[in-house]
């Protein structure tokens, strides 16, 4: 069963619910980051075709932090004050 959100959903003006999809968000890039260079990795260690791999996972990586830290340090959730 989805998880149910108590209003209609507003990216604009609901920050609880901005707040939840940016994490949402950050935990489909951190599956997507794992699945894709695991996958990589594990047919780069049967048989090495690419040099570049650990570059590619350098820079994904980086962004994946970078995301992170926009997720979790930078990204503000307070009401605007008037």
């Amino acid at each position: 069963m989805p998880p149910r959100w108590p209003r209609k959903p507003d990216r604009v003006n609901d920050l609880a619910f901005r707040r939840l999809e940016d994490r949402l968000n950050f935990a489909v890039h951190v599956a997507a980051f794992s699945a894709f260079n695991s996958g990589l990795w594990f047919f780069q260690n049967l048989k090495p075709r690419w040099d570049n791999l650990p570059i590619l996972t350098g820079i994904w990586a980086v962004a994946l932090l970078s995301h992170a830290l926009y997720v979790f340090v930078i990204a503000k959730y307070e009401e605007p004050s008037a």
